[in-house]
């Protein structure tokens, strides 16, 4: 069987993150989203037809022509203009019954053996807020009609993304009309393919990761690292350093003396880590980076490649890669009147109903000492701060 899985687009709402990468090459749990779904659907594809667009060479550089035994088939998508869109280019390429997924979303593996009892289904999940879905109409576990955010309730079955279909699909989204939001919408045409072939829905109960903004990665990592069973240190624990938990240490790394290691934690190759720091738990450390003396970091996900220097704290945060921090840095992440932490989004404050979230740092930016960041507050890729500086709003 084969897959189809989007990965086109420039995905505007997890900025700074994905200026410089796109969004499926984001890590979480030390793995590329993309990575993740691929490694779920192995056993069940024997080939991945990956819509690319957006820096569709690092896409296509990182996962090669192979990967863990599946065929990998780039196809570009020059004009983002929706998922239906988007799916158009995999025409010539399918020769049966398919996936198709969204690439920036994680799907569990018992979810595709799932959907793929049926010989036509989707994938759906109940949600306390329809108003905010595409929301699917459903009559004795058949798919019946769609409704894109219904002001009032009609039923309460969003759609996640991930289908079966066959090549009939094509002819229904060379059928469509652009949506309100000026684009081909791939639901609208799967709604359409329901009306003359039987499709089944299947709930996710909780196992599909959305990850729509760039603090979703810190949900996902979390759930991603409560997963664990066990620990796997293939690197060099120091005599004084302590290790609680479930915790994963790559080869050629080093706990230094004094470290304190709570897990779930994972650490990947070439780290080096302390002395005398505290790492607390759903912290995900890339490759190659060096946490100095005296840091602590709690619930984080860092990218490779990222240095945090003496003395300073991340909590709840996002660095990116090849990030200088600097000594003393200190990023705050509670409002003092608890307040849930709101946050811009291009020209939206957004309240991510998060009571604790710090800060996102763009890949390659440099703090200088004693720089402190208000919670919410974001440092886009490049930027430079001076000593001692206090980030009120966005560095963009």
């Amino acid at each position: 069987m084969q897959a189809v899985i989007l990965a086109a687009g420039k995905s505007t709402r997890t900025n700074p993150l994905t200026l410089t990468r796109p969004k499926v090459l984001l890590p979480v749990a030390n793995k590329t989203i993309l990575q993740h779904n691929l490694e779920n659907l192995k056993g069940f594809i024997d080939e991945a037809i990956i819509i690319v667009g957006y820096k569709k060479e690092m896409i296509e550089e990182y996962f090669g022509k192979k990967f863990q035994g599946i065929k990998m088939t780039y196809v570009e998508q020059k004009e983002q203009l929706g998922t239906g869109h988007a799916v158009l280019p995999a025409e010539d390429y399918i020769s049966g019954r398919f996936i198709v997924m969204n690439g920036d979303d994680i799907y569990h593996r018992d979810n595709i053996k799932d959907i793929l009892d049926y010989d036509y289904s989707l994938m759906v999940e109940k949600v306390k807020d329809p108003s905010r879905f595409g929301i699917w109409i459903v009559e004795d576990n058949k798919i019946k009609d769609f409704a894109e955010k219904p002001k009032k309730f009609i039923s309460d079955i969003a759609n996640c993304g991930m289908y079966i279909l066959d090549k009939r699909i094509f002819d229904e989204i060379r059928k469509l009309k652009k949506s309100e939001r000026e684009e081909y919408e791939l639901n609208e045409a799967v709604n359409s393919f329901a009306k003359k072939v039987e499709v089944k829905y299947v709930v996710s109960n909780g196992k599909w990761l959305p990850i729509g903004y760039s603090w979703n990665l810190l949900e996902v990592n979390e759930r991603l690292l409560k997963e664990m069973r066990s620990s796997q240190i293939e690197g060099e624990v120091e005599p004084n350093a302590t290790i609680k938990g479930n915790v994963s240490v790559g080869k050629g790394s080093v706990i230094k003396n004094g470290a304190y290691i709570e897990g779930p934690v994972v650490i990947g190759e070439n780290c080096s880590i302390g002395p005398n720091c505290y790492i607390r738990p759903f912290t995900s450390i890339g490759p190659n980076c060096r946490i100095g003396n005296a840091v602590e970091i709690k619930n984080c996900i860092i990218m490779d490649n990222t240095r945090i220097g003496h003395l300073s704290y991340f909590g709840d945060s996002i660095v990116g890669f090849d990030v200088n921090v600097g000594g003393g840095n200190m990023s705050a992440n509670l409002r003092h009147d608890r307040e849930s932490v709101k946050t811009h989004v291009k020209d939206e404050l957004v309240d991510t109903e998060r009571e604790k979230f710090g800060t996102v740092i763009g890949d390659g930016a440099r703090t200088g000492i004693n720089t402190s960041i208000y919670p919410g507050r974001k440092i886009w890729p490049g930027k430079n701060t001076m000593p001692g500086e206090i980030i009120k709003e966005d560095l963009t």
